[in-house]
């Protein structure tokens, strides 16, 4: 019987670790596949894929062409969730990143608009479309493997390998992009250069492939399959509905991202806001804050096993939130040196608190059957809508307006604020075992059996 209970311990802990490493590679490579686009969609698309001319409308459609993305994601949560309640968790995973390595090489095999004429921006929209509604059903699925294969006390810290994967991603993109455009000159950057780090995609897809396939489908899932649903979205809307709802509103925090890098970089470079900082520094910034972010990541999840998830989202939400006013205000100065200290607070450390607990919060919100539609919808909605917030925070304080941090920091605490009582009014989740996660009379474990399990797990 010893050997027995070795033996399936043994096991348990390799599907653990398999699902993690699996997880994180499939995350890096969607996000690399992701930021990789959005780096060229800024510095080469409106030349290559647009008609010369009005160099402001090429650079709208090619931006435009990355939201498509965008509006792409709530229709792959929706498909790609149904898909992993109904069929399973590695299945969904296996699909999101063979079609996300797909339509990424794709990219790097289109002709210019010189070459084919409109035939190339429809065809750049359209892989980006596939991008779009690849991603979303990366982070839902891989978090939803890797929480179920955990050990009990530990799924903060195991699920969050899917959110280092995405830094991590993010990082590669940056690492590629960066050297290439250093090395090359801008004609051969523009004629060929851009399109290796679409190539170097393949690579990865193998390797993720192979992780994948070798991960066993989740024990919760296969009992779960007992008693399916036809339709898990609408399944999850009846009996999950305010629960999707706060997730929507705890995934609002990444307006910290977006105040950070993208509002932030027009408002400091922009010449119109009259603080023109050099553009390089917010080429290294987002490289900078993710780096600092990577050794955080676990060291938060495993703090959420510890105290609860409720805590660190509403420490992270409001901790970002109020630290927006002095980066903002730091920018304003135009001092470079404040202005990355603040923006690796900000986003690098405490923005992360939030992002390393969500992946295993959302998850341990929804029952088995509901599981990856119910977290692929809240999160992709969340982040659709704050993908419009850059053009709503520039509509708030346009070129030229006086007291900008206290307007834009206000907008931002203001959603975070949101985030936060999100997170309040939910229940805590990191003490109830497994297979009564998302049921709302579940029971947690007694704390002091709960530390017992989870220092066994270590």
């Amino acid at each position: 019987m010893a050997t027995r209970t070795t033996e399936r311990t043994s096991d348990s802990r390799s599907n653990s670790r398999k699902a993690a490493a699996s997880g994180w590679i499939g995350s890096a490579l969607e996000y690399y596949d992701w930021f990789v686009y959005a780096q060229a969609a800024a510095l080469v698309f409106p030349s290559i894929f647009f008609p010369e001319g009005n160099a402001t409308v090429a650079l709208v459609s090619s931006l435009g062409t990355y939201a498509v993305g965008y509006v792409a994601r709530p229709i792959g949560a929706i498909l790609f969730g149904h898909y992993g309640d109904r069929h399973g968790r590695k299945n969904v995973l296996v699909l999101a990143m063979l079609l996300m390595g797909f339509s990424t090489f794709a990219v790097a095999l289109l002709p210019t608009y010189h070459q084919a004429g409109l035939l190339a921006p429809v065809l750049l929209v359209l892989l980006r479309f596939v991008q779009g509604f690849a991603v979303a059903g990366e982070l839902s699925g891989a978090s939803a493997m890797i929480a179920e294969h955990a050990p009990f006390g530990r799924r903060g810290y195991y699920t969050s390998f899917s959110l280092h994967g995405t830094q991590a991603g993010q990082i590669i993109a940056a690492a590629v992009f960066l050297p290439l455009s250093a090395v090359l000159s801008d004609q051969a950057f523009d004629s060929w250069g851009w399109r290796i780090p679409f190539l170097l995609s393949a690579v990865v897809v193998f390797a993720g492939y192979v992780i994948r396939r070798r991960v066993e489908e989740t024990e919760v899932f296969t009992k779960a399959e007992d008693t399916p649903t036809r339709a898990p979205f609408v399944q999850v809307m009846r009996e999950s509905g305010t629960d999707v709802l706060r997730a929507i509103c705890m995934t609002l925090v990444n307006v910290i991202g977006v105040v950070v890098s993208v509002f932030g970089a027009a408002y400091a470079t922009q010449s119109g806001y009259g603080i023109e900082m050099s553009k390089s520094v917010y080429l290294w910034i987002p490289v900078v804050a993710n780096l600092v972010a990577l050794p955080f990541i676990p060291w938060f999840a495993s703090l959420s096993d510890r105290f609860g998830r409720r805590p660190l989202m509403i420490v992270g939400a409001l901790g970002s939130g109020l630290l927006s006013f002095a980066y903002l205000w730091s920018v304003s100065r135009g001092d470079v040196v404040l202005t990355i200290v603040l923006a690796i607070l900000t986003w690098g450390i405490f923005y992360q608190i939030c992002n390393a607990t969500f992946a295993a919060y959302y998850q341990e919100l929804f029952p088995a059957r509901t599981r990856v539609t119910g977290f692929a919808i809240a999160q992709n909605v969340g982040l659709t809508i704050t993908a419009f917030l850059p053009s709503i925070f520039t509509l708030a304080a346009p070129p030229g307006s006086a007291n900008v941090p206290l307007v834009i920091g206000g907008l931002c605490l203001g959603i975070n604020v949101i985030a936060a009582i999100a997170a309040w009014s939910a229940r805590e989740t990191h003490r109830v075992p497994l297979e009564v996660l998302g049921e709302k009379d579940a029971v947690p474990m007694p704390r002091e059996e709960f530390e017992r399990l989870r220092s066994e797990a270590r």
